[in-house]
């Protein structure tokens, strides 16, 4: 298992954060261009609070809501009213001297004063009226009647092989007096969106091969005065008035731009244009929509601004989108795209280059900033960006950039605990992974004291004695003196046979490595003298051992071959005269012998009073195997007998 990690920790040791970036960016790039509609609730519910964080705009003075509210309905009598009503509401407006009457009213039941309304149309002769399709069943009316409010001219209708507007299969049209004498007809048909908001409008609606507006395009159209044959449908692309280009989706819509929450614009009560209370300054040469307001006739309808919006409001607001050319219109997919993978690349980019921290703060300001500019194109240009695709990309590439580096850090801990948990104690294990800059796993020069113990006469030992017997007392030795190099903070480099080879200084930085080696190679032989007691008492052989520590810049790293066997250890020089240096107890019949280079090291300490209870001797000067010059050495002796 360890192996495995090992392996599994180095053949991800190249970072690879920056793929995973682009690995998402990439992706992202290609459901957008493939499936642009893969997170239209996110994006859609992005689009409510632009509204919201825009609010309301001006409205233009040109359009007035002429509202069948609830003081209407009090003072008329409830909803529906007599055609007579109707007709003298008609009346007083064209007195007002009201450029176009657009109503939001189905007129489709007959009624006996049906005739009286016709009349009031007639003399009025700007009345639009609104239709309504059905998308189940098949035709029922005639397309004679239907045909002179079509949409005369269509460039490019092959287009519509591939896309086309909304097909209708049945209509719903004002009784037949009140059609004739109607100036035009527009559909109201609404498409909520799947949780119920309107954020979309039909401007066509295909019919029996016929294109027809909606209310609001035609009411537009007439106000504006465009004439039938400038009415041109651009298939798949768009709408054009006169000099006006009106840019749609492939199927003939366009998202609508609210001005505003409901009331945004002029409210004039039915009752009050009925009782001559309104002031005919604010009615006249303006676009007069007649519309339910009142929460009884359940006209109300959800959008980003309202959970209860009259349907009246809606085609206000696109009316004045058209009128004042404030038309809400869709980003291309090259602007989408373009604002999806810079924004991608350069987060990719800045948590290649930073740490987790400064990731975070990046990620929040750039996704701020790409809110920000999405708003300020939404505001300004009223241009609408997909936000959803960029933000989601930007969370997926911090959230999978943040994961990978965090298995990088456990795997790295894993792999640093396996190597050095049979050298060194926990606690340094622990600093290590805590800090993994201070380990450099390749090859370095440190300056160390290297500790060797050898038991004396071990080979003669084993061959007087059964193996089980020589293994269980060697295991006991080795264990003990493995405590006693843990306890003074020592890495233990291997067992050799029956020798032990240890370290101070590596891989943490060890400033008095010196003093910790000499002092563990003291305790060493006092742990010695309790084993040798316990063994006396139980009948077993007397192991007896020699150190020898030398000190010295050594190189020290992971050596061996890699992905099959890998050891931290030191070479060099100093580390053979350490070995050496062992040796030469048994000539001397010392138990520790030190060198010059590590007593050296020891004089402050020494001087300090930190070796009271250690008396150190020189011997002599010797000629070290592999050494020119001679080295000093000096015997530790224990001035206690514990």
């Amino acid at each position: 298992m360890i192996r495995f990690i090992l392996i599994l920790q180095g053949s991800l040791s190249k970072n690879i954060s920056p793929l995973i970036g682009l690995i998402l960016t990439f992706f992202f790039s290609v459901i957008l261009l493939l499936k642009p509609s893969f997170f239209e609730v996110i994006e859609n519910k992005l689009l409510d609070y632009r509204f919201l964080l825009r609010g309301s705009l001006q409205t233009p003075e040109n359009i007035v809501i002429v509202a069948i509210d609830e003081r209407s309905l009090e003072s008329i009598g409830r909803w529906p009213w007599s055609r007579d009503v109707l007709a003298s509401l008609v009346d007083k407006l064209q007195e007002a001297g009201v450029e176009l009457i657009v109503f939001d009213i189905i007129l489709s039941e007959r009624s006996a004063q049906d005739q009286v309304l016709r009349e009031s149309l007639d003399r009025a002769g700007n009345v639009i009226l609104p239709m309504v399709f059905d998308f189940e069943g098949s035709s029922r009316v005639s397309l004679d009647v239907l045909e002179k409010f079509a949409i005369k001219a269509i460039q490019n209708p092959q287009a519509y092989k591939k896309y086309g507007p909304i097909e209708g299969k049945r209509v719903l049209l004002p009784v037949p007096e009140l059609l004739e004498s109607a100036m035009s007809l527009g559909h109201i048909n609404m498409f909520p969106d799947k949780d119920g908001s309107i954020r979309w409008e039909a401007l066509l609606i295909a019919y029996e091969g016929y294109l027809f507006p909606s209310l609001g395009l035609r009411a537009s159209a007439l106000y504006l005065g465009v004439p039938e044959e400038k009415l041109m449908v651009l298939a798949t692309e768009g709408i054009r008035l006169g000099k006006r280009f009106i840019p749609t989706d492939p199927w003939g819509r366009i998202p609508i731009n609210y001005y505003g929450p409901e009331r945004t614009f002029e409210h004039l009560s039915v009752v009050d244009i009925l009782k001559g209370n309104v002031n005919q300054e604010k009615l006249m040469g303006k676009i007069v929509l007649v519309g339910a307001t009142a929460v009884g006739i359940y006209d109300l309808r959800v959008t980003p601004y309202s959970p209860a919006m009259p349907g009246v409001e809606k085609h206000a607001s696109l009316i004045a989108s058209i009128l004042e050319n404030k038309i809400l219109r869709l980003a291309s997919q090259y602007i989408n795209l373009l604002l999806l993978v810079s924004t991608g690349l350069i987060l990719t980019l800045v948590l290649y280059r930073s740490g987790a921290l400064a990731g975070l703060l990046f990620f929040t300001v750039i996704l701020f900033c790409t809110f920000l500019l999405g708003f300020y194109l939404f505001q300004a240009h009223y241009l609408w960006v997909n936000l959803a695709f960029p933000s989601i990309n930007l969370s997926a590439i911090f959230i999978s950039t943040i994961l990978y580096n965090y298995a990088m850090e456990r795997l790295k801990a894993i792999r640093i605990k396996a190597m050095f948990s049979s050298y060194v104690t926990e606690k340094v294990v622990n600093e290590l992974i805590k800090n993994p800059n201070l380990l450099r796993l390749g090859g370095q020069r440190k300056d160390v004291s290297v500790l060797f113990s050898d038991i004396r006469g071990f080979t003669t030992f084993s061959e007087k004695h059964k193996p089980e017997e020589v293994v269980s007392l060697l295991n006991e030795y080795l264990s003990a003196m493995t405590d006693v190099v843990f306890k003074w903070d020592g890495t233990l480099d291997k067992f050799i046979g029956d020798a032990i080879m240890a370290f101070w200084g590596a891989p943490l930085e060890q400033e008095n490595h010196a003093e910790l080696a000499v002092r563990c190679a003291v305790d060493m032989i006092k742990r010695l003298r309790e084993l040798q007691q316990k063994w006396q008492k139980e009948g077993k052989p007397i192991l007896d051992c020699g150190i020898g520590i030398n000190s010295g810049e050594v190189l020290v790293g992971n050596i061996g071959a890699e992905g099959k066997k890998m050891d931290y250890t030191v070479i060099g020089d100093h580390v053979n005269l350490a070995s050496r240096v062992e040796g030469l107890t048994r000539k001397y019949n010392a138990h520790i012998l030190i060198t010059e280079f590590t007593f050296q090291k020891l004089q402050r300490a020494i001087e300090e009073g930190k070796f009271k209870d250690v008396e150190f001797v020189e011997i002599e000067k010797v000629l070290v195997k592999g050494k020119e010059k001679p080295v000093t050495i000096y015997e530790v002796k224990p001035l206690t007998t514990t």
